[in-house]
């Protein structure tokens, strides 16, 4: 029978698992970090050591030499630790550039806010410039007073001739 592409398809259940992605994230996490650190490398050689050391002089080898359950074992260790390095790597990534694109909006806002300041100094200086200063005041009395102790001025009494 073929497929009508004019009608919708029947839906088909399958059986899924579900697992939380986020919880699953945050373990992945704190797995990338436990085994970057000399805990991790610690208790592994400890391991390793007590399994050798087990199959070399234990009467009883469950894996003895050349050791193909150890490499095993080791191997699949290592081929679930590198899928859960690279999640937690990219979440750390998601997680620095949705920083960086905040840390870019709040620099665009400070630019912004730094020009405006800018200009609102601006504005204050060339009102500024308009208005007398201390200095300007005082040179000013200083010359009025010079005109005055230089030429005195007449003056105008009942007495005087400009009077009559």
């Amino acid at each position: 029978m073929t497929e009508r592409l004019d009608q919708p398809r029947e839906l088909t259940y399958r059986l899924r698992l579900y697992y939380d992605p986020e919880a699953f994230g945050e373990f992945s996490e704190r797995f990338a970090r436990f085994l970057g650190t000399a805990r991790f490398i610690v208790y592994m050689t400890v391991f390793v050591g007590v399994w050798l050391l087990w199959n070399v002089f234990a009467p009883y080898k469950f894996d003895p030499y050349p050791f193909i359950f150890l490499t095993l074992m080791l191997s699949l260790q290592a081929s679930y630790a590198a899928p859960l390095i690279l999640l937690a790597q990219n979440r750390q990534a998601d997680r620095d550039r949705i920083q960086y694109e905040q840390d870019r909006v709040t620099a665009e806002r400070n630019q912004a806010e730094i020009e405006y300041l800018t200009r609102e100094i601006a504005g204050l200086r060339m009102a500024l410039g308009e208005v007398a200063t201390r200095d300007y005041i005082r040179s000013e009395l200083q010359r009025l007073q010079d005109e005055l102790t230089a030429d005195p001025p007449r003056s105008r009494g009942a007495g005087s001739e400009d009077a009559r």
